[in-house]
């Protein structure tokens, strides 16, 4: 079978679940962390697929990389693919369920990075113009990078717009040469 395919029916079946119980927000939220946690510390992978590790410890693992306050559902849920022997896919299951859920939910991920900290203000104003844009709810993640020195850039769906003083003069120094 298809590791792809194996990965989006437990999200499905998992996103499921989180709408009959009306836990599905709480789910999004532990598997962005544990996606997130799989990408921070790459050791994670290597324990969870370590076959010395007992399925207790493994659960443990996954429950402390998900926020350690997984929602009992979640942990029911690791508990699941521990017995099934799926916890080698418990990332791609992972990553499966956050896209599957933002698209049920119209959720679009923006991300703005700037030069220096924005006002909430600023944040918030960015954010209704994207909402306004895409039509629909945006998980808005911001960032600073002094290197942009100044203006700011802004991804979201497939759209990127650098106004950033770092493109600019790289465009300058690109067309000079």
């Amino acid at each position: 079978m298809d590791l792809g395919l194996i990965s989006v029916r437990y999200a499905r079946a998992l996103l499921k679940a989180g709408e009959q119980t009306g836990l599905s927000d709480q789910l999004y939220s532990d598997m962005s962390v544990l996606a997130d946690s799989y990408c921070k510390v790459p050791q994670l992978r290597a324990a969870i697929d370590n076959p010395m590790l007992s399925k207790a410890q493994k659960k443990n693992l996954l429950v402390v990389a998900s926020g350690n306050t997984s929602c009992k559902l979640s942990i029911t849920f690791f508990e699941l693919v521990l017995k099934e022997m799926r916890e080698s896919i418990m990332q791609f299951i992972a990553n499966s369920f956050i896209t599957l859920y933002r698209k049920q939910n119209n959720l679009i991920r923006a991300k703005l990075t700037t030069a220096s900290r924005l006002s909430s203000a600023v944040e918030e104003r960015l954010k209704q113009l994207v909402e306004s844009k895409t039509n629909g709810k945006v998980d808005f993640e911001t960032e600073t990078d002094p290197s942009l020195i100044g203006g700011f850039i802004l991804e979201y769906d497939t759209y990127r717009m650098d106004t950033s003083v770092k493109s600019q003069l790289n465009n300058v120094l690109s067309k000079l040469k």
